[in-house]
């Protein structure tokens, strides 16, 4: 099975619409948390979470994030790992209202809650569909 490219990325994310996200606190401890995901057609991926939310302040000093996203229903799975950033300002409005367009009613752009930005820079992709799973491995960002 071939890596995937950027739109198989894009719908299967859109098709999902959440993962579980892991990040680290200051003292290595693990943190995992089930959230609400947009993905723009570029293929970045958009959360939103309380600003004082442990994952966000675990990302504001050590911004590597693993996020693992599935579909129910299917055997399809594809982990992620990247680089997670905490946005301000004009950014911060452009994302939000990606990830508004793909939860309508979201409070994503309220004061109180921070809009995370993710880009892929590691993907693994595990299907047990067939027999046996095929399992791919892609380093970078999905190629258009």
């Amino acid at each position: 099975m071939d890596a995937m490219t950027r739109g198989e990325w894009v719908a299967f994310v859109q098709a999902a619409g959440r993962g579980v996200v892991a990040t680290v606190d200051a003292q290595g401890h693990p943190e995992a948390a089930l959230v609400g995901l947009a993905v723009t057609d570029d293929g970045e991926l958009v959360f939103d979470s309380f600003a004082d939310a442990r994952k966000i302040v675990n990302l504001r000093t050590q911004p590597r994030v693993a996020i693992v996203i599935g579909r129910e229903g299917e055997d399809v799975c594809v982990q992620v790992e990247g680089r997670a950033d905490v946005l301000s300002a004009s950014e911060r409005d452009e994302y939000g209202r990606a990830y508004l367009d793909r939860f309508p009613g979201s409070r994503v752009l309220d004061d109180q809650l921070a809009v995370v930005r993710v880009v892929p820079a590691w993907l693994r992709r595990y299907d047990a569909r067939q027999e046996p799973s095929l399992v791919t491995e892609q380093s970078g960002f999905p190629a258009a």
